[in-house]
């Protein structure tokens, strides 16, 4: 993927070797994750978006553009014909991981114990498991158990 911004220009990465800071300076505003995690049920019309996430017009319209611009979300023709819908592409589905996984840290710290919230049920009904980043051999991995290599310079 070209490192371009929305106008074209070439972007200045908040940490050029760093894959977390390239992230975040793609998707890593509010507004941009609820699109991603409405899109994840589906094509959305702006309007969608709009209604569900309260977001202004222009930013949806900022956010939309900055969205199709790094290919995670690309427009389709709504089955009416009448309008054009957004639809994830294969990299904005990627981000299901990381939505389940802030969903869950949401379930576990933002919430007081008891305080009703919604839940991800798989096509079952059951409750989605935690998400846990496992090693090759299948043990968890943490903070305290990896490091970060960088690249030669």
């Amino acid at each position: 993927m070209a490192s371009l911004d929305v106008a074209g220009q070439g972007l200045a990465w908040t940490d050029p070797v760093c894959p977390v800071a390239r992230a975040v300076d793609v998707v890593g505003d509010r507004w941009s994750l609820l699109i991603i995690r409405d899109a994840m049920d589906g094509p959305r019309s702006f309007t969608d978006f709009q209604q569900s996430t309260g977001i202004a017009r222009n930013i949806l319209t900022d956010r939309l553009r900055k969205l199709t611009a790094h290919g995670l979300v690309t427009q389709v023709q709504a089955p009416s014909g009448k309008r054009l819908r957004y639809a994830l592409t294969p990299a904005g589905k990627d981000l299901f991981a990381v939505i389940v996984t802030l969903r869950q840290w949401g379930e576990r710290h933002a919430f007081a114990p008891g305080e009703p919230h919604s839940v991800l049920v798989d096509e079952h009904g059951a409750v989605v498991p935690r998400l846990v980043p496992v090693a090759e051999d299948g043990h968890p991995v943490t903070g305290d158990t990896t490091s970060v290599r960088q690249p030669d310079q």
